[in-house]
């Protein structure tokens, strides 16, 4: 190849645009941030750490990253910013120095019923044309393979309006991929009758017995009395076939029930509109625990779950058709792309090879496409949405991660790491929120903020290298080196949970007893099969001498900007009644969202004005001040304090405000020291439940749950979130849980876990199809003595030994 031969030499002076290699940003308040200003240095790794709600999210996400996004979206023409999310300025006085944004977060995706591995990486996409280019039969275009289209067929006439006009008939087909009985979702549901209803009773007598439908009921029960096309005093076994049709399946038809017009329809599309067709987990608990009983999913018969139709199955290459090859794992599918040898595909096979080689190279070559998007944890949704960008060519891009390390294994740390620098090698600024010692300490440049939570942090403690951060003062400086010794004595179990035959996922027919009244930690390599192991088989047993399995995730708690950790907890109802009661007035009235709202924000406090493409403005609310609350309410008090100033409090605060005093109220109290408990002291008791991270979600479930009746607790990977100061908190609190005799089950990869627990069971070897088998029953002393596993060898590590 000729190059040109160069004649000039470089300057020595250093060039104008070579000054510009820090973003600066100066007097940011974001959220709980006080004035703070940085400067980081690109094309470096730059790890911002400090404890949970001390402002890192806020510096990071809130500030650089919104910024740059915003800016970027106002190089678009009007019409386009219609189509994207509105951002505001963040409340900074100058941010210089950004580049390109890319923030890889840990925001669940979409789960979606059609949405899965394949199709939320493009994956799918590539494999959809492959197959319409080599496979045999030859069934037609991508859409062909594709499970989200559906087969179409019509004819007709059409009048073409050229000169006289003419009428021709034509006829237009596309197949698709879609198997018609499931619809592309893989499973079918049933429902089962007996959960609706009683068919030795007549529906005057209560027959139907789904939750909210009462004999006096006149717009659910009602309506079926009083319609006229059921005998309300005759039992249900004995409705003749056209009864029993119109009561289970008549189709919508008005009536008038008492003189008001209403629609009756058979019970089982009612049914199906009303609760089956809604979110799950949006569901009213009641509702949701009759939905599990009365429905049933299984796989389609027609095309045994692989969503697809027959033709689209029958089509393959070398024997292999797009069913099998997104049900591989991964790493195996990437071995049988690498076998196909195709001149006219070679673009298409080098770009899917190197898309399936990213995900092995990010750890995730256990997946399988097929596997739904929705049931990806944060880790792995986070990883997931790394690929698109490990291969990429962009420099001087800033990436900003969110803990990655989330969901692993210290074996897999490594390899994040090598990924993060490899990333920073390229020419590009990388930004990451961490609490692992692990990836503090490969940083370029550390920014830590605190010195506390929520009021007591937003404020920078150090700002330089890791060296200097050991060096310092500061409560991550302190605890950096911190190791927990394992257990002299470990707890003797009071019974055993037994699992036998467990076959879920990756399983392969496991048998294991779980110890029961001790901390058992079930750990190994991500997809190792710990989930499948604890969430896939213990919440189906029938519980543990007889008390039943709570289980809590990090998964997102619904509801809107409206609700917080008062609401959430229930601590608002004995506030309203003590407000009530000393003000001799009725509790509504002191909730923002009934009686007691400002009539001007409707109880929000704030004001919002759309703007179509620009960022819409929500300014405070003139009437209310932002309390949320009307001017006769917060005339009253409790304590000297008012309903918005009660809500506005710390945990912590509120905790001794209503310990003693006027102010005194056990129940509120009671709430309040098991959210301390978990180490939310520094929330406010009004902050919207929005804001919140997994690991405070996760945390804020918890205090909810100390209460319950249940035996066993599962909990995954409590850790997520949390500083290495905050860590030995949560090991007491797992120690009381534990010494007031319920059972802890803990799936977890942080050592300073492992080291603490009174039984350990390890899973393994590797991951996915390499993984599912139990390598490791017994303490960690044990474990840490034998070092036959990866988890022994870095535990071993970890204390020391």
């Amino acid at each position: 190849m000729n190059r040109p031969t160069r004649t000039d030499t470089p300057s020595p002076a250093s060039h104008a645009a070579d000054r510009h290699d820090l973003i600066r940003v100066h007097g940011t308040r974001v959220n709980n941030l006080k004035d703070v200003s940085v400067e980081i240095p690109k094309r470096r790794l730059t790890v911002f750490t400090g404890v949970s709600g001390s402002g890192k999210s806020s510096l990071v996400f809130n500030t650089i990253a919104a910024e740059s996004q915003r800016l970027i979206n106002e190089t678009y023409s009007a019409f386009v910013q219609g189509f994207m999310p509105t951002l505001a300025r963040p409340e900074v006085d100058v941010l210089e120095g950004l580049t390109t944004a890319i923030i890889v977060d840990q925001q669940r995706m979409a789960a979606d019923a059609r949405s899965t591995v394949g199709t939320a990486t493009d994956a799918n996409a590539m494999l959809r044309i492959l197959f319409s280019r080599l496979g045999q039969p030859h069934i037609g275009s991508p859409n062909a393979f594709a499970f989200n289209v559906p087969s179409v067929r019509a004819s007709g006439a059409i009048t073409i309006e050229r000169g006289a006009g003419k009428t021709v008939k034509q006829t237009f087909t596309r197949t698709g991929g879609m198997c018609p009985r499931c619809e592309g979702r893989g499973t079918v549901s049933d429902i089962d009758l007996t959960q609706l209803f009683d068919d030795s009773k007549s529906i005057a007598e209560g027959a139907i017995t789904i939750p909210g439908y009462k004999v006096d009921g006149w717009w659910t029960v009602g309506i079926y009395i009083e319609s006229g096309f059921l005998d309300p005093d005759k039992p249900i076994r004995d409705y003749t076939e056209t009864e029993l049709y119109d009561f289970l399946h008549k189709e919508p038809v008005k009536v008038k029930v008492n003189g008001v017009n209403l629609t009756y329809e058979g019970l089982i599309p009612k049914v199906q509109k009303s609760m089956l067709s809604k979110d799950r987990e949006a569901l009213q608990p009641h509702i949701r625990a009759f939905v599990d009983r009365a429905v049933t999913f299984t796989a389609c018969p027609e095309c045994g779950g692989t969503r697809l139709s027959e033709a689209a199955r029958s089509s393959r290459i070398g024997g292999i058709s797009i069913a099998d090859a997104c049900a591989m794992q991964i790493s195996d599918l990437a071995e049988w792309v690498r076998g196909l040898d195709e001149p006219s595909v070679a673009p298409l096979l080098s770009t899917l090879r190197q898309t399936l080689d990213s995900f092995a190279e990010i750890g995730l070559g256990y997946l399988s496409l097929d596997r739904p998007s929705g049931t990806l944890s944060g880790g792995e949704a986070q990883r997931v949405k790394m690929i698109r960008h490990l291969g990429s060519s962009l420099t001087d891009v800033t990436y900003v991660f969110d803990e990655p390390t989330t969901g692993l294994h210290p074996h897999d740390i490594q390899r994040m790491n090598a990924l993060l620098l490899r990333l920073r090698d390229k020419g590009n600024t990388v930004l990451v929120v961490e609490h692992k010692p692990e990836t503090i300490a490969i940083a370029d440049h550390v920014v830590d903020l605190g010195p506390g939570a929520g009021t007591a942090g937003g404020t920078v403690c150090f700002e330089g290298t890791v060296e200097g951060l050991r060096a310092g003062g500061t409560l991550t400086g302190r605890h950096f080196d911190d190791r927990a010794v394992l257990k002299e004595t470990v707890r003797t179990p009071t019974g055993t949970l037994e699992i036998r035959g467990a076959t879920a996922n990756n399983l392969r027919d496991v048998d294991v007893d779980i110890p029961l009244g001790v901390l058992a930690v079930v750990t190994g390599v991500a997809g190792s099969g710990k989930s499948s192991l604890v969430h896939g088989s213990l919440p189906h047993q029938p519980g543990a001498a007889g008390a039943g399995v709570v289980s809590i995730d990090q998964g997102a708690i619904r509801g809107s900007r409206r609700s917080n950790p008062a609401t959430y907890t229930g601590l608002l109802d004995p506030i309203r009644k003590a407000f009530a009661k000393v003000n001799g007035v009725k509790p509504a009235l002191f909730s923002a969202n009934s009686e007691g709202a400002c009539p001007n924000c409707n109880g929000a406090g704030v004001v919002f004005t759309d703007l179509a493409m620009m960022a819409g403005v929500a300014s405070v609310c003139e009437e209310c001040e932002g309390k949320r609350f009307q001017a006769a309410v917060l005339d009253h008090h409790l304590g000297g304090r008012d309903i918005s100033e009660v809500l506005a409090m710390s945990v912590t605060e509120a905790e001794e405000f209503f310990g003693a005093g006027e102010a005194r109220t056990p129940a509120a109290h009671r709430i309040l020291d098991r959210l301390a408990d978990v180490g939310l002291g520094y929330l406010s008791l009004g902050q919207p439940l929005t804001t919140l991270s997994g690991g405070e979600r996760q945390r804020l479930k918890l205090a909810t749950h100390m209460t319950d009746k249940g035996g066993v607790y599962i909990l995954d990977e409590p850790t997520t979130g949390l500083h290495l100061a905050d860590v030995e908190q949560l090991l007491g609190l797992l120690d009381r849980l534990v010494d007031s005799g319920k059972s802890v089950i803990v799936i977890e990869h942080h050592q300073a876990v492992m080291a603490h627990a009174d039984w350990i069971i390890d899973l393994g070897p590797g991951a996915g199809h390499d993984g599912g088998r139990i390598v490791f029953e017994g303490t960690p002393t044990d474990l840490v003595a034998a070092r036959s596993t990866l988890t022994g060898e870095h535990l071993a590590a970890y204390v020391g030994t």
